[in-house]
């Protein structure tokens, strides 16, 4: 009983917290957000409650449009990022897509131990486990905080791999510069830190051949 007071005064405490704020805060803004979202920021983060996007940015509602979840996997078969990705590019056509890990992330370190996570949370972090096969020998004799940074730059990396094979993203970058960027956010400091996701020309063509859209002709 006690934890369940605990937790229904959090709530509370919340929502007291949540009319301060209204009060406080200039009513144009919530005239703006009413009116309609521009956000010029696509954000792709981990559902970690201690990374919020608009808090870490120091912006506002209506400034970032926001996908979230476990060790911010991007899947090329998850539909409801996909339907983020999809709404963002296409219908508010956002200027950025940034993917952003961060340190201590516990979908990494479940990753990096031979451990069963239980539900689907196991099957959820397969492309995950994935990278920490493919680069075992990198990670080999590294300390567990280093193994941790690897694979956390190596997931952003690989998530902006996937993003980039998205035709509606193909289509934004070569139509209109549409930018991707990879960020790791370290809760010690408050920073964030660019990884570096850079490819040649010769291999944005190759993709684009490979998955860019074209009109079908069913027989």
């Amino acid at each position: 009983m006690a934890n369940g007071s605990a937790d229904v005064s959090a709530f509370q405490q919340a929502l007291e917290n949540n009319k301060k704020w209204a009060s406080e805060t200039d009513s144009k803004l919530f005239e703006k957000t009413a009116a309609g979202q521009s956000p010029q920021i696509l954000w792709i983060g981990c559902s970690d409650s201690r990374v919020p996007e608009t808090t870490v940015l120091n912006l506002k509602p209506g400034d970032v449009f926001t996908h979230r979840n476990i060790a911010n996997v991007v899947s090329p078969t998850d539909l409801s990022l996909l339907s983020v990705v999809e709404f963002a590019v296409y219908h508010l056509k956002v200027k950025h897509i940034v993917v952003c890990g961060h340190s201590k992330c516990g979908g990494v370190q479940g990753s990096l131990q031979n451990v069963q996570l239980g539900g689907p949370l196991d099957i959820w972090l397969q492309p995950v486990r994935s990278l920490r096969e493919k680069h075992a020998a990198e990670l080999k004799g590294k300390s567990v905080d280093e193994q941790k940074e690897i694979m956390s730059k190596a997931n952003v990396q690989q998530g902006i791999e996937v993003l980039r094979r998205i035709p509606v993203v193909i289509d934004a970058i070569k139509d209109r510069g549409l930018h991707i960027h990879g960020l790791i956010y370290d809760l010690a400091s408050g920073k964030l830190e660019d990884v570096d996701c850079d490819e040649t020309d010769d291999v944005a063509v190759l993709r684009e051949d490979a998955f860019r859209r074209q009109a079908a002709v069913i027989r």
